[in-house]
């Protein structure tokens, strides 16, 4: 329960004997409606996350789980169990489509990990791949919200909003929730929540006229203005406020405004990346042809967290390889893979990765078998098809065992056999690790208790440390 349900803003005004013109007011307000001495759970092993969205569905039997049945049936048509949908089409032909480039056993666990991926390869051992991960619908934007935020169409809080929701920021001059690149407004929404949880949506800035974050920029002669200015729409809000007798969205449009006037001071020293190290740079492929922008947004990512930030989320796009996968991921995987080493390697060396929980995923995954848009195409020009009954993703940090594969596919890579992940699963042991316990962690909207696992989802043990 949180406190300002036991008692209207106005009355903890009137108690405290000051007004909303006063910042140290706003931060104790804000202090106050954080829960995070409220939610019960076991000691966290994770202060915070960064999301590694790949959005399109990577393939998963090209990058992690080759099968050798594909391989040998490479070009052949196959007997697949297939979706009623694709059923009803009857339009496809089923060929088995074998990996793009070679899927080699990587560092002393082993692990699984394709040619195209060489630095993730050489932190083989400090990752944990999930190969059994179940989603539940076939479509992109479905798919994306449910992964964001536990369903499909309804407009819920994502995840980062409820982690910022149950543990708030370390850090009161930033949000505690930032989204580079997203992928659209749901995947960062508050939903039901206080505003003041939805993310903050920040762009990596590549040229002088990007602006990280819009609207931020102070465009006053000089701050005290700019403070005049806030302090006065501020109390305009405030009177709404009082008329209305309450409203939470009102209450956090204040909180954020107050954000975003301590941010303009906070944000440009961290999106400027001129002062980092050329082996830091270098570290993350920035300046790279093909690796630079993705490297910009893993290492603003690593310097957002280690300022506080609970959740960041880095949106990479570009995975919907219906046609030409054997041209197409390579491109990639050239463009994402020294960035996300990268950042796992910066991680590690600077202490942070022990308490750190990184998540790479896509919505979903890809078929074993082949897909031709044209129906006329060679083999070496095929792409595959959407699949969520099993897809890969991997954590590392924050808890996780490193050099560990959970989970296994048929021999065909289509159905989880043993270790299945489901999105809810995911969720659960995802805010285990930050030390809240997933059904305690709710919000009660339209008569009845929210959560983000809704009623599902239990903690993957077998992968905790």
């Amino acid at each position: 329960m949180l406190l300002y349900q036991f008692f209207s803003r106005r009355q903890m005004l009137r108690t405290t004997a000051c007004g909303f013109g006063s910042l140290a007011l706003a931060d104790m307000l804000h202090a106050a409606s954080n829960p995070d001495a409220r939610i019960p759970g076991p000691p966290p092993k994770a202060k915070r996350v960064i999301f590694l969205f790949m959005a399109g569905g990577p393939s998963q039997q090209d990058l992690f789980d080759p099968k050798e049945f594909i391989r040998k049936k490479h070009g052949q048509k196959i007997d697949s169990p297939l979706r009623k949908e694709v059923t009803q089409i009857g339009t496809e032909k089923f060929l088995a489509l074998a990996e793009a480039a070679p899927v080699k056993p990587r560092g002393k666990s082993g692990m699984m990990i394709s040619d195209l991926l060489p630095g993730l390869a050489s932190v083989a051992d400090d990752i944990c791949l999930l190969r059994g991960m179940n989603a539940d619908n076939p479509q992109h934007a479905s798919a994306t919200n449910q992964f964001h935020t536990g369903v499909f169409t309804e407009v819920r809080p994502s995840m980062g909003a409820w982690i910022s929701y149950g543990l708030g920021t370390e850090n009161k001059n930033l949000p505690s929730f930032v989204s580079i690149h997203a992928p659209g407004v749901r995947t960062y929404g508050s939903g039901f929540l206080p505003a003041d949880h939805q993310g903050t949506p920040l762009t990596v800035p590549l040229d002088t006229r990007t602006l990280p974050i819009e609207n931020l920029k102070n465009a006053s002669v000089n701050d005290d203005i700019q403070r005049k200015r806030l302090d006065l729409t501020r109390r305009q809000n405030q009177r709404l406020i009082d008329d209305l007798h309450g409203d939470r969205n009102m209450e956090g449009m204040i909180q954020n405004m107050e954000l975003a006037f301590r941010m303009q001071t906070t944000t440009p020293q961290l999106v400027d990346l001129s002062k980092e190290s050329k082996e830091t740079l270098d570290l993350y492929g920035i300046g790279d042809k093909d690796a630079d922008k993705h490297g910009r947004a893993c290492l603003l990512a690593r310097k957002l967290s280690e300022s506080g930030v609970r959740f960041v989320q880095v949106t990479m796009d570009g995975w919907d390889h219906h046609g030409d996968i054997r041209g197409n991921l390579p491109r990639l995987c050239k463009q994402t893979d020294q960035p996300i080493a990268g950042l796992l390697k910066d991680l590690k060396r600077r202490g942070l990765l022990d308490d750190t929980l990184v998540l790479w995923s896509g919505e979903f995954g890809r078929t074993p078998w082949s897909q031709d848009l044209s129906g006329t195409a060679p083999i070496h020009t095929h792409g595959r098809e959407h699949q969520p009954e099993s897809f890969c993703a991997w954590m590392a940090g924050g808890g996780v065992k490193g050099g560990m594969t959970f989970g296994e596919t048929d021999h065909m890579g289509y159905r989880v056999v043993n270790g299945k992940v489901h999105i809810h699963d995911l969720h659960a042991t995802m805010l285990h690790l930050l030390g809240i316990d997933h059904t305690c962690l709710t919000w009660r909207h339209l008569g009845r208790d929210f959560r983000l696992t809704d009623v599902h989802g239990s903690v993957v043990n077998e992968i905790l440390t």
